[in-house]
């Protein structure tokens, strides 16, 4: 009977932190922040088992309260995670990164290829009162985003079918919801290295991006997110900057 117990016990510590692992996933792709009872809905879970999970993640800073109003977001703790984890790749890009903002004077931003969004994994902060920042650890859509689509463009037809899902989301009246548009798009920005976010995500927002490959041929982004008033009219320079950046960490 005692063996029987513990693999009992041991069946169910697996499935809690299947669970937990999958909350975590959920509140990734949703920056913002999601009511107990819409997580609880996403992960096809009972509110009650959620709220368990949910306060012992709390607990370790997993997670966090999205705003006083409620709500709860991915935590500090995995933005420290997430640190760790590419930290080689941020200690080798770093100083390009910084001479890259110095030099244009806006926020620059490393990202890679996460379980099929964009995951920040780096940023440098430009000095401006009106700026376009997101924090390490969040994670944002492939198909309307610079660093996404610049991430899209380097892989193989397949792959990038597969991580396209049938239907693209939909944030405002620019984004590109044509699965076959995008991909001409992408065809674009594999000859010219460069990908554009024109206000396609967050209404306002502009963005551009290339890749970088490490050793190994991983591939991450480099991109320059900033408002569209200092966005349109300086495609070029931002484009002729970020490619010569890129090629200079590419050759190191």
């Amino acid at each position: 009977m005692s063996n029987v117990k513990l693999n009992s016990n041991k069946t169910t510590n697996i499935q809690v932190i299947s669970r937990a692992a999958k909350i975590l996933r959920t509140l990734r792709n949703h920056p913002k922040g999601l009511s107990l009872s819409q997580i609880a809905k996403e992960v096809d879970l009972a509110r009650s088992t959620v709220q368990r999970i949910v306060n012992t993640l709390e607990q370790e800073n997993f997670v966090a309260q999205a705003s006083a109003k409620g709500g709860i977001r991915l935590g500090p703790e995995i933005t420290m995670l997430a640190t760790a984890v590419h930290s080689d790749l941020r200690g080798k890009i770093r100083p390009y990164l910084i001479q890259l903002s110095n030099q244009i004077n806006e926020t620059v931003d490393l990202s890679v290829l996460d379980n099929g969004k964009v995951l920040f994994v780096d940023q440098i902060i430009a000095a401006h009162p009106l700026q376009a920042t997101s924090q390490p650890g969040a994670s944002f859509p492939l198909h309307c985003t610079a660093n996404g689509k610049a991430i899209l463009a380097s892989l193989p037809l397949n792959e990038v079918e597969k991580l396209l899902p049938e239907q693209l989301t939909r944030f405002n009246d620019k984004t590109i919801t044509n699965r076959d548009e995008l991909l001409k798009e992408l065809e674009v920005i594999r000859k010219e290295g460069v990908a554009f976010a024109r206000e396609e995500h967050i209404t306002g927002i502009c963005a551009v991006g290339a890749v970088v490959y490490d050793r190994l041929g991983n591939l991450s982004a480099v991109s320059i997110p900033l408002p569209s008033t200092r966005f349109y009219g300086n495609e070029e320079k931002l484009a002729t900057a970020i490619l010569e950046t890129c090629q200079n960490i590419n050759q190191h």
